[in-house]
């Protein structure tokens, strides 16, 4: 058993970070968050052996993928809606450097909320595939794996989700689109 702990330890643990922001993203709640990746870890943990291949983001992440959908499916089934997270404009205002310049702190949040926000109006598929992509940096074999679609689909849903976003971005946001950290 503490060899396949430490194995586990080893293989998958690095990539949690990873696997916080991609359940982040998908639900959108650091609460629902943490439950799927509470989850996810159990279950990856449970099928640990049953791993093949060296692929162990990827894996995680598919696991990730479907806890989400598991817990989406049975919120659905509750017909709750979520409250706004109290706190959660300050965790994420104190999250982003400080600089001497309040305009340029003012403008980057505002920036930042726009494109999570554009992000977030996505459809499902093509904000999934944009952020393992884009947040993840995770080729398109790696991302065909986690939504379990061929890798010309992946490219069909990166394009049309960039080119939407572009889009959105353009109507809302005056000026030459630029990257936003």
């Amino acid at each position: 058993m503490d060899d396949r702990r430490s194995r586990f330890e080893a293989q998958v643990l690095p990539h949690l970070d990873a696997a916080y922001r991609f359940a982040r993203w998908l639900c959108r709640s650091p609460v629902e968050a943490d439950d799927v990746v509470q989850e996810a870890l159990l279950r990856a943990f449970r099928g640990f052996d049953t791993l093949r291949g060296s692929d162990v983001k990827a894996w995680l992440l598919t696991i990730v993928r479907n806890c989400h959908a598991t817990a989406f499916g049975q919120q659905q089934r509750r017909a709750t809606v979520p409250l706004p997270e109290e706190h959660e404009e300050e965790l994420r205002a104190a999250s982003i450097a400080a600089t001497p310049d309040p305009e340029s702190i003012s403008t980057a949040q505002d920036e930042k909320r726009t494109l999570e926000r554009l992000i977030a109006a996505l459809p499902e598929e093509h904000r999934t595939a944009l952020l393992l992509r884009e947040m993840e940096d995770m080729s398109y074999r790696e991302i065909a794996a986690v939504t379990q679609v061929p890798i010309g689909t992946v490219m069909s849903r990166l394009a049309r989700a960039r080119a939407a976003l572009r889009v959105k971005w353009l109507q809302e946001v005056p000026g030459e689109p630029r990257a936003v950290r």
